[in-house]
Formats: C-alpha cells, sequence, structure tokens
C-alpha cells in the first residue's frame, strides 16, 4: 500500500497541490481508474497493467475450466 501512495504522489500530484478539493478528488479519480489500474506497468506482474492481468488471468481460468 505504501508503494502505490508513494507511486500517487510521485507520478500525478503536482508539486504545489491541489488548490480545490474536488480537483484533487477528480485527479486522483482518473489515476487509479484510468492510468494506475489500465495503463501503468507493474513489476510484480511481468510489467503488465492490473487490468491487463487480471484479464488475462480469467481467460486462462475460464479454458482450464473448460477443460474440467
Amino acid at each position: 500500500m505504501e508503494r502505490f501512495f508513494r507511486s500517487l504522489k510521485t507520478e500525478w500530484v503536482p508539486r504545489m497541490g491541489y488548490r480545490f478539493s474536488i480537483e484533487a478528488k477528480n485527479a486522483i479519480i482518473n489515476y487509479i481508474l484510468g492510468y494506475y489500474s489500465q495503463v501503468r506497468p507493474h513489476t510484480y506482474n511481468d510489467g503488465l497493467a492490473l487490468n491487463v492481468k487480471e484479464n488475462n488471468y480469467w481467460i486462462e481460468y475460464n479454458s482450464i475450466a473448460k477443460k474440467t
């Protein structure tokens, strides 16, 4: 979890912060849903984004489930 917040602070949040809380809220939601999960490569997932890794998991799971 600490790694997530470090990445958020260093990759997304402006150095001077946000002027308004709604601006911060929208930016952080965009980071999590639009970049962190969809695009950002993760070392733990062999360089794949979270959503790509999860999609690959379900494809493999379903192909194995059909064989049993």
